[in-house]
């Protein structure tokens, strides 16, 4: 609750300084002259002597300061303002954020969760952590009553505000449960099925097409910008905080911007032109300068596959079966900017964030608990050879074999007594930065095409799976027969069989100096994937429909291309360095070099294509 009060005050103050700083809020100076009263005098030299100008005088007229507006119930009109038909405002730019909400729908794991990880005690912990979100969804409103309270006047009085606001909260309120608990979407994090569509950016973004049209289209569009802006990072919070999928957030964002303008439709219908303050901005450039905020998806990086050609160390080896991972498709969040000197050409800037998850990372989770399995099926089947020399190796089961005593199976089986896995990360986040010409072709009044070439760098946050063991350190002994320093693996008989050595291997408990046995903790990186900083160019087409003087909403696709190195370092085993530190050598023989990381190092050409939605405010 006390965020809630900070946000409103801060909104509050915010609109004192607008009250300041608009310059839209001062009417023109106007100079009031009286009539001067002249008087003509003559003295003896029939000299001129000037008139007396003392009650000339001259005043500016400004504006008074704007008061604190508590008139709730009181419905008040301005002269000259212009009264606003039914739909006559609405853009319908919320039906087609609302339909790739829909089509992307069933590509499910567009960001969290895998739903064939079967291991209860696997978490998907992120690092990214945050209730922000449940509060900057108010901010719109909270921007908007801070604004009004504080006498800055924008579109509606209070009657009029309250009233499209409320119908527009009630229209996304019905559309949000009435598809949230028919759908019955499970939620990225499995808490519950009520995932599609997002009631959180749906709430941010009634509330950001409220501060819109009050003080967007009337006084600065920065405070449209500051709407839709926070309203983005609270749809890409939702999903970072694994709490909704990306169509989620499309759709919730859809319904909000058209709840807002039917909410606004209808009080157009009833109030008609009562309890209007101020007219639309109408700004006659013709530049096509612009700033914009943009929301995507990302296309391009569908797996990435490393063999064993790709192992750092060519004297090693590396895995003998490829290891590949396989992504969904990104989210992608932009914010541009460009300058343009006449219609046609400028320069400007691409901030981009494109986030690409992984599909199976459960696959790697099970890869743990079966290397865990062959080690104790390892060690098992070389105890049941050491006590049956010269016997094929039947089918063991730990559990039923009668050649292990009990006490070195419970020693075996008691080495990992706790197993957790941690996914701090399961998508690869890459950032960029980008600058480069811009070129526009004006279509119509309202309509141009928009193209750019663009050269950037970019860097890789990476995916990130951390294991956690626990348990009792094995002491593991194993006795052979040396003969001039070489193991004595067989001896021949002389009737053509084989005479097989005593070699025992025998397992306990290790004991602390209390003689209790003894416990070990050990916490590892399990698997990273990450990828270097690297230089990116970048092209695209757009298509802009400038509903207003100065603001628009444009569709793109952008093709994005980068030579990057990606590096994955895999590294399930190294628990058995502190479990069971006395038998490396023995482990070692029968696994190799698997029981250290090993690291692989993959070029990747990428193409990257995003295909999204930008609103776009021109200056």
């Amino acid at each position: 609750m006390r965020k809630v009060f900070l946000l409103l005050f801060m909104a509050l103050s915010i609109g004192a300084q607008a009250v300041e700083m608009d310059y839209r809020q001062v009417e023109p100076l106007r100079m009031a002259l009286p009539e001067p009263n002249v008087q003509l005098t003559l003295n003896d030299n029939m000299n001129p002597i000037q008139g007396d100008m003392a009650e000339t005088s001259a005043s500016m007229v400004v504006n008074p300061e704007p008061k604190m507006d508590f008139d709730f119930f009181k419905l008040k009109t301005n002269p000259g303002v212009k009264p606003y038909r039914f739909i006559d405002d609405l853009t319908f730019v919320g039906v087609p954020l609302f339909v790739a909400g829909i089509a992307i729908k069933g590509d499910k794991a567009n960001f969290r969760q895998d739903y064939s990880n079967t291991h209860a005690n696997t978490r998907l912990l992120t690092k990214f952590k945050t209730s922000i979100d449940d509060y900057t969804q108010y901010f719109g409103p909270a921007m908007t009553i801070g604004l009004k309270v504080s006498g800055v006047e924008g579109r509606s009085d209070w009657p009029r505000l309250l009233s499209s606001s409320l119908l527009s909260y009630g229209i996304m309120a019905g559309f949000v449960n009435g598809i949230k608990y028919t759908a019955s979407e499970m939620r990225p994090d499995g808490s519950t099925r009520n995932s599609w569509p997002s009631g959180h950016t749906a709430t941010s973004f009634v509330g950001a097409t409220i501060l819109h049209k009050e003080y967007g289209l009337t006084r600065s569009p920065w405070y449209s910008l500051a709407g839709y802006g926070v309203a983005t990072a609270t749809g890409i919070m939702r999903i970072l905080n694994n709490r909704h999928w990306i169509s989620d957030v499309m759709s919730g964002a859809g319904i909000g911007i058209m709840s807002a303008e039917l909410g606004y439709a209808f009080a157009d219908l009833l109030f008609k032109n009562k309890g209007l303050l101020r007219n639309d901005l109408d700004i006659t450039s013709d530049s096509p300068s612009f700033f914009s905020i943009s929301m995507g998806m990302g296309y391009g990086l569908k797996s990435i596959e490393f063999n064993a050609e790709d192992y750092e160390y060519e004297e090693d080896e590396g895995e003998d079966e490829p290891i590949s991972i396989d992504f969904h498709t990104a989210s992608v969040v932009d914010l541009e900017g460009a300058y343009f000197f006449n219609k046609y050409i400028g320069v400007g800037g691409r901030l981009r964030v494109r986030a690409m998850t992984a599909k199976s990372w459960s696959d790697f989770v099970q890869y743990g608990y079966d290397d865990v399995g062959f080690i104790q099926e390892t060690i098992g089947l070389r105890r049941w050879a050491d006590l049956n020399p010269g016997v094929d190796n039947p089918n063991w089961d730990p559990n039923t074999a009668i050649a292990m005593p009990d006490a070195e199976i419970a020693a075996l089986n008691n080495v990992v007594s706790e197993h957790e896995m941690t996914i701090e990360s399961d998508h690869l986040t890459e950032f960029s930065a980008n600058v480069g010409l811009y070129f526009n072709l004006p279509l119509s009044d309202r309509f141009s095409l928009g193209t750019k070439l663009l050269i950037g760098r970019s860097m890789t946050q990476e995916l990130d799976i951390n294991s956690k063991m626990s348990g009792t350190v094995a002491d593991i002994n194993y006795t052979m027969q040396i003969d001039n320093g070489n193991i004595i693996e067989k001896r021949p008989r002389g009737d053509g069989t084989f005479e097989y050595p005593t070699r025992i291997l025998s397992v306990s408990e290790a004991k602390d100096a209390d003689g209790k046995p003894l416990r070990y903790e050990t916490e590892w990186d399990y698997l990273t994937l990450g990828g270097n900083n690297s230089t990116t160019f970048g092209t695209g087409l757009s298509l802009t429909y400038k509903y207003k003087s100065n603001f628009a909403w444009r569709v793109f696709v952008d093709y994005d291309y980068s030579k990057k190195d990606y590096t994955l370092t895999y590294d399930p085993m190294r628990f058995l360095k502190t479990a069971m530190p006395n038998a490396m050598k023995f482990i070692e023989g029968y696994i190799g070099d698997n029981i250290n990381a090993t690291k692989y190092v993959k070029t990747r050409n990428n193409h990257f294509f995003t295909i999204g939605g930008s609103f776009v405010i021109s200056f």
